[in-house]
């Protein structure tokens, strides 16, 4: 199971592309964006689609070649493997068979956006892909607003000022980041409440969204503590 890049190709690991390099089979679940990494690595690979229809029975293919002792390589389309993609079949299904699962790990747009975000990360809740729908969007938002620690959540880039305007009406004043093309040239990580980021959104921004939303804890003592970071510098420049 091998991570690959969540943007920029060159984050990949130099385990992975040896491993890559290697394999006898590249099973990817969207294989003309793998085929790009490939090329800008110089990397040539049997690849075959894993996704996003009849999982069962491309596994079950997967799992004979598996049997007479080809190596695999499984990758997402960016980031870390089964990370709200498809696979757990596969993985599930070599577990079954005895045949040794090996995860190669990297980059992952969780764990990016978490680092950015500056929201304490001791433990924090993923929710996979937010809904389009408004009254799920509103269930989730809700649930999560009762959460100790930082909420993380995928959301098409089409939704995201939904999301926000909803997230509004529900808690105006809770802080929010949201990152989008992750480790690209337009890479962009914007934090405020859910108003000032939709303010701030440009036209077309990324296909893929990663929201960030702070937990309940936070919210508690997060607004007083900046104000007295804030207060301390104000003082340390005043005695300058």
């Amino acid at each position: 199971m091998v991570a690959v890049s969540i943007g920029h190709p060159d984050d990949v690991t130099l385990r992975a592309i040896r491993i890559l390099r290697e394999v006898d089979i590249l099973a990817s679940e969207v294989p003309n964006v793998t085929q790009e990494l490939l090329m800008h690595h110089g990397i040539q690979a049997t690849v075959t689609s894993y996704g996003p229809r009849n999982l069962r029975e491309k596994a079950a293919v997967l799992l004979y070649r598996l049997q007479q002792g080809h190596d695999v390589a499984f990758v997402s389309d960016c980031g870390s493997p089964l990370i709200a993609d498809p696979g757990h079949f596969l993985v599930a299904a070599a577990h079954a068979h005895n045949i040794r699962v090996v995860p190669v790990p990297g980059p992952s747009a969780i764990i990016a956006a978490l680092t950015v975000a500056g929201f304490s990360c001791d433990s924090f809740y993923f929710l996979g892909h937010l809904p389009s729908a408004s009254s799920r969007i509103a269930q989730y938002l809700n649930d999560s607003l009762r959460r100790n620690g930082p909420t993380v959540a995928f959301c098409a880039g089409s939704v995201v000022a939904r999301i926000l305007k909803i997230l509004e009406n529900i808690s105006p004043r809770r802080s929010v980041a949201v990152a989008y093309d992750l480790t690209r040239p337009a890479e962009h990580i914007i934090r405020g409440t859910a108003c000032e980021i939709r303010e701030q959104l440009p036209p077309g921004h990324g296909r893929e969204v990663t929201l960030i939303l702070a937990g309940r804890d936070e919210a508690e003592w997060g607004d007083q503590g900046v104000r007295r970071a804030q207060s301390f510098s104000s003082r340390r420049i005043k005695t300058r």
